[in-house]
């Protein structure tokens, strides 16, 4: 997980980067069907890494529940085998 914040780190890095050098370039013309937008090359690479971080989120979401209820249903379980007696007679 640690590995996974760094590189994270360093694409924001890369992003601040990549943004303050071209703070200074032409507007970008963004087209969908019939709708037109122009807006700084900065604003849309911002908004297109923070609709990626959102997508990445939604879909990661399912999975840290479902690992969260496994977890907890694991540590029930072994609290259980814990709070059992141990049998340590065995016959042959």
């Amino acid at each position: 997980m640690q590995v996974f914040f760094w590189i994270a780190f360093l694409v924001v890095i890369g992003l601040a980067i990549f943004s303050v050098q071209n703070s200074d370039a032409p507007p970008v013309l963004m087209k969908f069907l019939f709708w037109e937008y122009r807006t700084s090359l900065v604003y849309m690479l911002l908004g297109a890494v923070g609709s990626g971080i959102l997508l990445a989120l939604l879909l990661c979401i399912p999975r840290m529940v479902r690992t969260s209820f496994q977890l907890r249903r694991l540590r029930r379980e072994v609290e259980d085998l814990h709070s059992k007696p141990a049998e340590t007679a065995i016959d042959f």
